[in-house]
């Protein structure tokens, strides 16, 4: 005898993507159930973290999807062969953001195959297109300058395909882009700036003439973004004028270490610092050069540290959290998460499960070893995920969280 639809729905929205996508391949009725609750959006809100990689399959690339909650991977194919072409720049809500070959940037949901296309480089401030006779872009113009400094006076002419090496860092979303209606903050070079594109936007609006960011996240309709200095900006797009004001001053000095701000489960933001083993002068020079394509498989640099502090917005400083308590850390080239280790039983409280996001490993050291793993914050020491790692290195892994929620009519895809 079949369950009715309704308790059908019950059921799966209990469920964890993976099992979910299993689940309607079943029968029909499955199918029908299955097809409901990701058009109404009613999928498990609480979806444990993924990590997308590429793997070789039969000579080629193909998707792969490792499990955290299920320990075990799986083969995507909606996206074969487009991801081990593109650099991923970021993962926000179940959607990564990509650069393809000539540099343009599109949001793709690898459990639905969905992508929306961002409005086109050209129109970051620093990039100008060069037309063929043609009238085809067919390079384009680099300009050097960030608003407060202009690094050169000579702009770089770039093929379509090397742009994305200079100009992306890294880039999240304001919320679920399913829902058609979310803000991407792009945080790109020169020295590391911001620009902003709302859904439907033609055009990229550029948040002149501050620098140096590393990370950012909405909280509260608001957007904070983390310089390399520990200064945290607050950002209030609502208006037609966005404005800007500094809610946390610089707290150190120049460092090396890659930081993150995060929003927690009790509503704090946290920012957090991760350091590595030290370099020597060989591998501080290479990681400057970014034309350069590091296959050097020595290039290996481990996370060793992770330091965790809650940021007191009324006192405006940082205070030293000893632990996550019961909660979780995502940290990577992803949003920043910080999740309840309660309503994500198969993670483990007080842990950090990060992923590489420093440059050189994201834009080049194509077959070297990742810096993948959990790290313990009780005793400092870190783990790998799985042994061997299932995962080829280019482009490097990202963290994302499975969103099997159908696209909105409103929203633009292609």
């Amino acid at each position: 005898m079949e369950l009715p639809q309704d308790i059908l729905m019950s059921i799966f929205s209990t469920l964890e993507v993976l099992d979910l996508i299993r689940a309607g391949s079943v029968c029909n009725s499955w199918r029908s159930a299955y097809t409901s609750i990701c058009s109404l959006g009613h999928c498990k809100p609480q979806q444990t973290p993924c990590l997308l990689y590429t793997f070789e399959s039969d000579g080629t690339k193909a998707t792969g999807l490792y499990s955290l909650a299920e320990k075990k991977a799986y083969t995507l194919t909606l996206l074969d062969p487009a991801l081990p072409s593109r650099f991923i720049i970021g993962s926000s809500y179940g959607w990564i953001i990509t650069a393809d070959e000539r540099s343009e940037l599109h949001l793709v949901n690898p459990i639905t195959g969905k992508q929306i296309a961002l409005p086109p480089v050209t129109t970051i401030e620093q990039v100008k297109p060069i037309f063929d006779d043609s009238g085809a872009v067919h390079k384009y113009k680099y300009s050097w300058y960030t608003g407060q400094m202009t690094v050169s006076d000579s702009p770089s002419i770039l093929a379509p395909d090397e742009l994305r090496n200079f100009l992306f860092n890294k880039a999240i979303v304001s919320s679920d882009p399913s829902g058609g209606n979310f803000i991407v903050v792009l945080i790109h070079n020169p020295h590391l700036q911001l620009s902003i594109a709302r859904s439907g936007d033609d055009k990229w609006t550029w948040l002149p003439p501050h620098k140096d960011y590393e990370d950012c996240i909405f909280r509260d309709g608001l957007l904070y973004a983390l310089t390399s200095e520990g200064e945290i900006h607050e950002y209030d797009l609502s208006g037609p004028a966005i404005t800007r004001k500094i809610v946390l001053n610089k707290v150190k000095g120049f460092t090396c270490e890659n930081m993150y701000i995060v929003r927690a489960p009790f509503g704090d933001l946290l920012q957090v610092w991760r350091s590595y083993d030290p370099l020597d002068d060989e591998d501080e020079d290479a990681s400057d050069d970014l034309e350069a394509d590091h296959d050097d498989e020595s290039y290996v640099w481990n996370t060793t540290m992770i330091k965790v502090h809650k940021v007191d917005l009324v006192a405006r400083m940082l205070v030293e959290a000893c632990d996550l308590g019961e909660n979780v850390l995502i940290l990577g080239h992803n949003q920043s998460l910080c999740l309840r280790a309660e309503e994500y039983p198969l993670l483990k409280a007080n842990h950090v499960y990060f992923s590489d996001d420093r440059e050189l490993y994201i834009k080049g050291c194509k077959n070297g070893c990742r810096d993948i793993g959990v790290f313990n914050l009780e005793n400092n020491c870190a783990e790998e995920i799985v042994s061997p790692q299932l995962w080829s290195n280019w482009p490097p892994p990202v963290w994302m969280t499975p969103n099997a929620r159908k696209i909105s009519l409103e929203t633009h895809s292609s």
